[in-house]
């Protein structure tokens, strides 16, 4: 224990973020002890202006800090396939692969029993929305819908659920192709990513 009130407050609250554990979170804690008069009060002013100013997106729930996010704003981007993802961050690393441009929609979050997320706590109610409206002419028919999610446990069961809530309204309903990744040893490729491979070969 480090015996000093404010500083184990901020340690617990640091050891609270994503892939922060007790020592990160001290060592976190203990550079900003250290940094220069300024630095306090600047990390307090970015942390103050990002929950004032960044919300979700109204039509796909990226995070901006206009009504509409670039992507759903962004003319050049096709209306006819929805790109379903977890969290916001996954966005740009699908983006950095240049294949996909068309629409997003963010999940925030995975159905999780063990961790007490349900359907109800997703924004999937929002993406059958998106597609009825397409259905009803009310918005841009929506053709297919790519479930980008994590190839775990959590991921299909996700999948699962969805694909049994759309079906029936004429959406293609697509996965990610999982396998063997580029430039890996197969000696290395655990035995699902091998089965996963086997089952999305490609013909030659």
């Amino acid at each position: 224990m480090l015996n000093i009130p404010a500083l184990e407050k901020l340690v617990h609250e640091l050891s609270r973020l994503p892939g922060i554990g007790p020592k990160s979170a001290q060592r976190l804690a203990y550079h900003i002890l250290k940094s220069k008069d300024d630095y306090v009060e600047r990390l307090s002013e970015a942390l103050i202006r990002v929950r004032a100013e960044v919300h979700t997106c109204n039509v796909c729930y990226n995070y901006t800090d206009t009504d509409i996010c670039k992507y759903c704003q962004d003319a050049h981007r096709t209306d006819d396939s929805i790109c379903v993802v977890e969290e916001p961050s996954d966005i740009m690393k699908i983006e950095s692969s240049g294949a996909f441009r068309g629409r997003y929609h963010v999940l925030h979050g995975v159905i999780s029993p063990l961790e007490g997320v349900t359907a109800q706590d997703l924004k999937i109610k929002e993406l059958v929305a998106r597609v009825d409206a397409g259905l009803n002419n009310q918005a841009p028919h929506i053709r297919e819908i790519i479930l980008a999610l994590d190839a775990d446990l959590e991921g299909d069961t996700t999948i699962l659920y969805l694909a049994k809530l759309l079906q029936g309204k004429g959406v293609r309903l697509s996965r990610l192709a999982h396998g063997v990744p580029i430039g890996s040893d197969i000696d290395f490729v655990d035995d699902r990513t091998m089965g996963q491979a086997l089952e999305n070969r490609v013909e030659l």
